[in-house]
């Protein structure tokens, strides 16, 4: 089954101005720092699709016309594009927060293309700057990755929301050394009529084991091996 990582754009792949929180011209436009290396890095782990989420208030008003938007956006899918990144859909919601709508973010109404069978949600996750793509996450069943300077963890936890975060970063380093490590590993049991065996293998791990298997040297062979 394919597993997405559900990527916001304003605040996580991009700087999002303090006054407006609106990229509406390249003179504002600028990647944060370490996005280009770890979304390459990301993008090589094996099993996962990137989809980009983004909410763009207002989008085709007046105050903020397509123009401006396609100008920023196709600047920043062909920068990610030319470091070898691509997105298999970008999902975009123009709404304003007031209307409620159910295809705004934490809503799940863009996404329902990815709530069939032939996704694995629990093993996706859902990587933004602000609780509501904490909350999306929640929404879908992935787990959540938020990239955010702020301690927010007691808001979290106020919410509900503590348990589906699965790392709180502001560096995107962080991101991919925590993907990469719950890529690489994995546990597996096996139960016959003479044996009951478990096994959990982290690739990326520090080289300590907890090994009982009955059998003394045994053991000792096999720590020789985690080591």
């Amino acid at each position: 089954m394919k597993k997405i990582i559900f990527i916001d754009r304003d605040g996580t792949l991009i700087v999002e101005p303090p006054d407006d929180f609106q990229v509406d011209s390249l003179e504002k436009l600028e990647f944060l720092p370490g996005v280009f290396r770890n979304m390459y890095l990301i993008s090589l782990i094996p099993g996962f699709e990137l989809v980009m989420v983004s909410n763009q208030d207002g989008l085709g008003s007046p105050g903020y016309p397509f123009a401006a938007y396609y100008q920023v956006q196709q600047k920043v899918l062909k920068a990610f594009e030319n470091e070898g990144i691509t997105f298999s859909g970008i999902h975009i919601d123009s709404s304003m927060p007031e209307d409620n709508a159910p295809t705004r973010k934490p809503g799940t109404g863009m996404l329902t293309a990815y709530l069939g069978g032939d996704y694995n949600l629990e093993e996706s996750f859902v990587i933004g700057d602000r609780i509501t793509d904490v909350e999306l996450a929640f929404n879908l069943g992935c787990k959540a990755i938020l990239l955010n300077p702020d301690d927010l963890k007691a808001e979290l936890d106020g919410q509900g929301l503590l348990p589906a975060c699965a790392l709180i970063t502001s560096q995107w380093d962080d991101i991919y050394a925590f993907l990469a490590t719950t890529i690489r590993s994995a546990s597996i049991e096996r139960i016959t009529k003479e044996t009951s065996i478990k096994i959990c293998l982290n690739l990326d791990g520090t080289g300590k084991s907890n090994i009982s298997t009955g059998l003394g040297f045994f053991d000792h062979m096999l720590e020789q091996i985690s080591r």
